[in-house]
């Protein structure tokens, strides 16, 4: 396996500035709004306080602002450029907050339902993330979500052997068991990974659901049994 070459983070923060026009052509499109809606569908509420690393020019910020309209939102970027864009953006949402960090010193007094990362995992060295998920977990309570969206492997390795001039300055393909690895031994366990077709026949996208806190704790349903209250629920609906 061919190393990869050590990229400096002043490197990527200038690549991310001058990245901006490419994402102000591209804006809000169907991928963000496939993104909220399996936040949506993972349990992100009006109400909910939300961390989204690699925010860029806020268009997924946008769509989660306009949603958690009684929560909050901080996009966290690495580009001082596209966090200044995503302020004129949403301008008008004033749940929404925004920090240039690369999170290696981030830290906050907010303990955040959700953290999101929305198509940025691949863009930070695997070197990293470790001590990533360990900035996480700081920021995160007994039952926060953790989001991740990432481009499916196969998909991104067959674009780095035929087209790597179109990919970004780090651009990974992620081993979904080392994710795993990685974050269950910070207390972070499996709630769901989904592989989806978006823009291609073959499946492109990723989405992986990781709840806080390892351990199960058997909590018996007051009053009827579970099955009996089970039925009862099931009967209620069918009538």
């Amino acid at each position: 396996m061919t190393p990869q070459p050590i990229i400096l983070s002043q490197e990527v923060r200038d690549y991310y500035d001058n990245y901006v026009t490419k994402q102000k052509k591209k804006g809000i499109n169907i991928r963000h709004r496939s993104i909220l809606k399996k936040c949506k569908e993972a349990g992100l509420r009006r109400d909910s306080r939300v961390l989204e690393i690699g925010c860029g020019i806020g268009t997924l910020t946008t769509l989660l602002g306009k949603y958690c309209s009684t929560g909050q939102v901080l996009g966290v970027d690495i580009s001082p450029e596209s966090i200044s864009v995503a302020r004129q953006l949403t301008e008008s949402l004033t749940n929404v907050k925004y920090e240039v960090s690369d999170m290696s010193n981030f830290k906050t007094g907010i303990r955040f339902d959700f953290v999101i990362f929305p198509d940025v995992l691949e863009h930070i060295p695997v070197a990293q993330h470790k001590s990533l998920f360990s900035v996480i977990r700081e920021h995160s309570h007994e039952s926060s979500s953790l989001c991740i969206h990432i481009p499916n492997p196969p998909y991104l390795r067959y674009f780095i052997k035929h087209e790597p001039t179109s990919l970004q300055i780090i651009d990974q393909a992620l081993d979904t068991q080392s994710l795993i690895d990685s974050l269950y031994e910070l207390d972070f366990h499996v709630e769901s990974i989904r592989t989806y077709s978006l823009s291609t026949i073959e499946h492109d996208y990723q989405f992986m659901v990781f709840r806080k806190g390892r351990y199960f704790e058997y909590k018996q349903i007051q009053g009827k049994p579970f099955f009996r209250k089970l039925w009862d629920e099931l009967w209620s609906r069918i009538r």
